[in-house]
């Protein structure tokens, strides 16, 4: 299915930039606004975007956006103030111009990994929530009958199907009994010939779910496909359900979808629902797997997918956090803008999948000489933004230099041989009476690594 995108972007040069891009592409489905009446009602839709595209200085309609919806903010010449105010605003990534093809796909498979994983992620939170419910209530009332009406009937609300029973089996006999179905919560004690069940018959013998995905075609059910045909099932599954390694029963469900048998996903979930039925504990496994997706959502959200070092969301918020501790305790700290000098270049000679391999390779080394207290992010593009925590200017610049130094001699193997790029570096540090708050810090490393590029590249100026 080909993903949605609205693009609202006044910038002629970037809208240009932008529709080259997804011409080429045809798993896209976009549609260009030029105005907020346009945008609205492009928002206005029975299928929400899957990403929106919009100017960071019309960032102020970001609340009509759907939140399924996610936001890249577009930012014509790279303004440091206008990235400040995209990620204010709580924009998904920002795009800055000009831009490589292959930095917006990875910026666009970024954005819609993360929201795929998010929307797992509240799925997931959802069925968690009903067994939790479930082995609440399962501990808390004295009633059986209603326990298991109400796990089936919660099974039915998440998960489209047209039979959903509980069944009562003593061993492997010839004869099962439903105690309880979701159609009618008066309903039990209706008896099984389980001549005509193969389905539940084997799960009772093997102890394990039977999963039926066509009953058409699978052999188990060639005696009794004749039975099933007039009443529109296509799939089955059988999940036995287990107390003190017996099996006491099987939650039964049938479904008459046509299109799609059970999903392993759907099948999971009835597992262990069918285990809360049997012995009202909680499912240490679903909790320590959401808690490893939470755990891969926040690393998504905090890393730049390129280059694998932080994306400058998460550099800001650290960036409050330390300057405010170094005004408190009167702590130096030293900010370095460093920037890979006439990268545009590798990228004309060389093409841009090697260009992002020397940027890999750069952001590799950079990694290398941060201490765990430092932060090491990507401002975009070439430019990467450290942060040394207690370090004073003289420190900072010797740190600079030394690294300078090294890249001005390294050897990048994406280059085979050809003499690599130099940097430069911007260095500005805290405390300083020209400092009075932490956008100053950037601003004035910004300065220096300006100075740096415009009087001859290859050299750390501080501010």
């Amino acid at each position: 299915m080909k993903k949605r995108i609205v693009v609202y972007e006044k910038d002629r040069r970037m809208l240009a930039s932008l529709k080259s891009f997804f011409q080429k592409r045809r798993g896209y489905q976009v549609e260009y606004v030029d105005s907020p009446a346009s945008l609205n009602k492009a928002l206005v839709h029975d299928d929400d975007p899957d990403i929106c595209f919009i100017s960071a200085d019309e960032l102020g309609w970001r609340t009509t956006i759907p939140s399924r919806t996610s936001v890249i903010a577009t930012i014509p010449g790279g303004s440091s103030a206008a990235i400040q105010t995209a990620i204010k605003k709580g924009v998904d990534n920002y795009l800055l111009s000009p831009f490589s093809q292959e930095d917006l796909a990875f910026k666009i498979k970024s954005v819609l990994d993360k929201r795929q994983l998010v929307s797992r992620l509240e799925k997931e939170r959802t069925d968690l929530r009903l067994v939790t419910e479930l082995t609440y209530l399962v501990s808390s009332t004295l009633d059986p009958q209603e326990i298991l009406y109400l796990v089936v009937k919660k099974i039915s609300e998440v998960i489209p199907i047209t039979r959903c029973s509980i069944i009562r089996a003593d061993g492997v006999n010839r004869y099962a009994h439903v105690v309880s179905t979701f159609e009618d919560p008066k309903l039990k004690n209706i008896r099984l010939d389980l001549s005509k069940y193969p389905e539940i018959k084997r799960a009772l013998v093997r102890k394990e779910p039977v999963v039926i995905s066509d009953v058409t075609t699978d052999p188990l059910m060639e005696r009794v496909r004749d039975i099933l045909f007039p009443l529109g099932i296509c799939s089955i599954v059988v999940i036995p359900i287990i107390f003190h390694e017996e099996v006491i029963g099987t939650l039964f469900l049938r479904t008459s979808r046509t299109r799609s048998a059970f999903t392993e996903y759907e099948i999971n979930l009835c597992h262990v629902i069918a285990n809360v039925s049997a012995n009202a504990l909680y499912n240490a496994f679903l909790f320590e797997k959401m808690e490893d997706e939470k755990a891969r959502l926040e690393k998504l959200a905090i890393t730049d997918f390129l280059t694998g070092v932080y994306n400058i969301r998460y550099f800001y918020h650290r960036l409050t956090e330390e300057f405010s501790r170094s005004v408190r305790y009167n702590l130096p700290l030293t900010c370095l803008m460093i920037d890979i000098d006439h990268f545009k270049d590798i990228n004309d000679k060389y093409g841009h999948r090697t260009g992002d391999i020397v940027l890999r390779d750069f952001a590799h080394f950079l990694k290398k000489q941060t201490r765990k207290s430092d932060v090491l992010a990507r401002y975009g593009g070439e430019e990467f933004i450290m942060l040394l925590a207690q370090t004073t200017e003289s420190g900072g610049a010797a740190k600079a230099e030394a690294m300078r130094a090294f890249v001005a001699g390294f050897q990048f193997r994406a280059l085979k041989g050809a003499k690599g790029p130099t940097i430069s570096i911007g260095i500005a540090s805290y405390p300083s009476p020209l400092i009075k708050d932490k956008e100053d810090l950037i601003t004035f490393a910004d300065d220096a690594l300006y100075k740096a590029k415009t009087t001859g590249r290859n050299q750390v100026v501080v501010y």
